[in-house]
């Protein structure tokens, strides 16, 4: 199965009175369990590849194909359910709920899901707090958190699921280097043991070095997916 598939995916922005080609004709193929990554500089069109991957833009042109359905055909409510049940998203913003604690926020999509009961949910979540370091926070809210804090709620929210696909835009830019090699370790594991497919969009090489992929962009255009 291939869970990412992109066909000449062109993406423009109006900025004004100028048209901004932000993805110049993309061709990606992402097989299940891969653990890759998009690289390149600021602006390349790294952020913009997740955000058509995770039904949160739309492209231009071209066809963009998530967990065996083309995104461009379906309904708002059906690229609803396909980011609730099929794509953990880790924003590079966090995109927390501000009113929820750390517990609620990661408990958010599960509740949405509607598929485990209250014991079962509470339990992964609680599980999913604890490995990425924050039990003792479980009652704080964002604005209690530091920058880093707030990144691991956002990853911990985004596993928490069991998603078939995770992306993850520039997901241990707020760590410390050793809870970053922890987060990388806990994606890692589940890539592993659950054939999870992750895709990353990162500077980091510590993320690079334990890829097995590296699709380098240049100015909205692929210059290499050794």
């Amino acid at each position: 199965m291939q869970p990412i598939h992109l066909e000449n995916v062109k993406k423009n922005y109006q900025l004004d009175k100028v048209q901004v080609s932000a993805l110049k004709g993309i061709n990606l193929t992402i097989e299940a369990g891969e653990f890759t990554v998009i690289a390149g500089p600021s602006g390349s069109g790294k952020t913009t590849i997740l955000n058509l991957i995770g039904c949160v833009d739309t492209a231009s042109e071209g066809k963009v194909v998530v967990g065996g359905k083309e995104t461009g055909g379906l309904t708002e409510k059906q690229l609803t359910d396909l980011r609730l049940h099929t794509i953990g998203f880790i924003f590079q913003s966090f995109n927390l709920i501000p009113v929820l604690n750390v517990f609620d926020n990661v408990e958010f999509p599960l509740l949405l899901q509607n598929k485990l009961s209250p014991q079962d949910r509470r339990d992964r979540v609680a599980k999913f707090i604890d490995r990425v370091g924050l039990t003792q926070y479980a009652h704080h809210r964002p604005s209690e958190l530091s920058g880093g804090q707030r990144q691991r709620v956002a990853i911990a929210r985004a596993l928490v699921t069991k998603p078939q696909i995770v992306l993850a835009d520039e997901p241990t830019a707020n760590l410390d280097s050793v809870t970053g090699q922890t987060i990388i370790d806990l994606m890692k594991e589940i890539n592993a043991a659950e054939n999870t497919t992750f895709l990353f969009s990162t500077h980091d090489h510590s993320i690079m070095n334990q890829a097995r992929r590296i699709v380098r962009l240049q100015d909205g255009r692929i210059q290499d997916k050794a």
